[in-house]
């Protein structure tokens, strides 16, 4: 190999570096439950049916910590009604958190938390098991113990 093929491959190692630690890499993508409610932060169209709604959640992992973005849509339009970023260092209650007694019946890890306010109002995400769907929670027990108020 000559000198100018080794600079260009470097040169290319250093942008795809340079890209995935500016961009963040995709972890983990997971869907609300239809029989689940929206959040608490999310606002539904008038005269728009919940089963006619979808929402996801990505997380991208970053050098600064981490990425959590939640994506809103009409599912019979086919638009993407709001998307709302935020990251972990802004926000450290969003990072996942476990009760310090779990429920029976769950397995290692679960029901996994995460604590999500945007402007001013706070909700509770969970994940039930290693699958990509989630809920939002009301158990006022888990409020409590992660520190929340209703």
């Amino acid at each position: 190999m000559n000198n100018s093929m080794i600079c260009r491959f470097h040169r290319r190692v250093l942008f795809c570096f340079l890209f995935v630690s500016l961009a963040g890499c995709l972890e983990a993508s997971f869907e609300l439950a239809p029989e689940s409610r929206l959040p608490k932060w999310l606002d539904a169209p008038e005269g728009v049916a919940r089963s006619d709604l979808k929402v996801t959640m990505d997380y991208y992992s970053t050098f600064s910590g981490g990425e959590y973005v939640f994506k809103f849509y009409d599912k019979n339009k086919f638009i993407k009604l709001q998307r709302i970023s935020l990251s972990t260092s802004e926000q450290p209650s969003i990072r996942t958190r476990e009760l310090t007694t779990p429920p029976a019946g769950f397995s290692n890890g679960y029901p996994a938390y995460n604590v999500v306010t945007v402007n001013g109002v706070t909700d509770i995400v969970e994940r039930r098991k290693m699958e990509p769907v989630f809920y939002m929670t009301d158990d006022p027990a888990v409020w409590k113990e992660l520190g929340v108020k209703q």
